[in-house]
């Protein structure tokens, strides 16, 4: 099955649906530390209940980094309960795949969740991405993957994106508070350094459609142009 990239930042092979690095529990986090900001909780529930709704897929992926701080607290606990109480009743099963942020979240079993490192679907071994493991075709997250662009007024904007190729794939972050990593600049998963990926495809998600923008090779090349 080829895995399908999907405007709302997520892939689906076959009746599976994955989504990475949620980072619950972000906001709180920063509220602890003095700075606040709006709870974009409620954003994503929607957003992923209406992508489930219309995708009808039988199991949901969580690769990694379901929720932010390295410290569990009960707040971030009760949010992980009130998210799988809203999207559990819409496929037959989920998986969480551990991230290095996901400390403490064995618990979750108790909800129907699964946790497991990683699992391997249509020849793809689906891992987080912090870290190296064996195998030939990757999808993983962790990266958060984006590159610059300017906008209409000459502004610098970061936009997050998908890299397709023929043996890694690398998932947006699905948290809109996830600025993302530039990938043009600097590289953070060892999965990124390990395979070569200057033919890389460059895939925007934008609302309700994927915006082609060849590899990254060709990008460099453009962008120097500029």
């Amino acid at each position: 099955m080829r895995p399908q990239p999907l405007p709302n930042k997520a892939l689906k092979i076959g009746n599976n649906l994955i989504i990475s690095d949620l980072h619950l529990g972000y906001e709180e986090s920063l509220a602890r530390e003095g700075a606040y900001l709006p709870k974009a909780f409620h954003e994503m529930i929607s957003s992923l209940r209406a992508m489930l709704q219309k995708e009808k897929p039988k199991r949901l992926i969580i690769n990694g980094d379901l929720k932010h701080s390295f410290i569990p607290f009960k707040r971030e606990h009760l949010e992980l309960r009130a998210f799988f109480e809203e999207i559990s009743p819409l496929v037959k099963e989920i998986v969480v795949i551990r991230g290095n942020h996901d400390i403490g979240i064995l618990w979750i079993k108790e909800l129907g969740v699964e946790v497991v490192d990683e699992i391997e679907i249509s020849g793809w071994k689906i891992v987080h991405g912090h870290k190296l493991v064996e195998g030939n075709r990757f999808i993983i997250g962790h990266e958060h993957p984006a590159i610059r662009l300017r906008d209409e007024v000459g502004a610098l904007i970061k936009v997050p994106i998908f890299l397709l190729s023929d043996e890694l794939i690398v998932l947006p972050a699905f948290t809109p508070w996830a600025y993302g990593n530039d990938i043009l600049r600097e590289i953070v998963s060892p999965f990124l350094l390990k395979f070569n990926i200057e033919n890389a495809k460059v895939i925007v998600p934008l609302e309700d459609e994927l915006l082609n923008f060849s590899t990254v090779n060709q990008l460099k090349n453009v962008l120097r142009k500029i």
